[in-house]
């Protein structure tokens, strides 16, 4: 009986859990149900959830990115800064006048507010990230030609 009891106090105090949060989870996402980047600043399949949308009470977004193989990111800056978090798979990051770097899952890079850089999956790896940044428009400053990108000779 006590038993009893107990799982049947357990699941009302989980139920009641859902019901006081709003729980999303951004593991295993199919991405036929994320959005679809259209291809404005970049070259290739992107896809994009947003996680958190930047309010009054919290001043950053969280979008999860996926990017697939061979797809990049144009060069662009946030006047807030920016964080990187890669939960899967492989990508390039450049800042402006730094060699190109290879990120992998579990890594976590800080981008600097007004800092030139772009992002992207690898020739040879899909990539998918959280990037948290401030409640401000992206910076485009230039095209990433698909020339320069296929050239790159990463440092690592």
């Amino acid at each position: 009986m006590k038993k009893f009891i107990i799982a049947a106090f357990l699941s009302v105090v989980s139920y009641g859990q859902d019901l006081n949060y709003n729980i999303e989870s951004f593991i295993n996402q199919d991405l036929n149900i994320n959005k679809k980047a259209p291809n404005t600043h970049y070259i290739g399949n992107a896809w994009l959830k947003r996680l958190i949308v930047a309010d009054e009470d919290f001043e950053y977004n969280l979008t999860q990115a996926t990017f697939q193989t061979d797809s990049t990111l144009d060069w662009h800056k946030h006047s807030t800064g920016q964080v990187l978090i890669i939960v899967d798979g492989e990508g390039y990051y450049q800042e402006k006048g730094k060699e190109v770097i290879v990120l992998k899952k579990g890594d976590v890079i800080k981008c600097d507010k007004n800092v030139e850089h772009w992002h992207s999956s690898t020739p040879n790896k899909d990539v998918s990230y959280i990037a948290i940044y401030g409640n401000s428009e992206t910076i485009w400053t230039e095209k990433l030609s698909k020339g320069n990108y296929d050239r790159i000779k990463p440092i690592n």
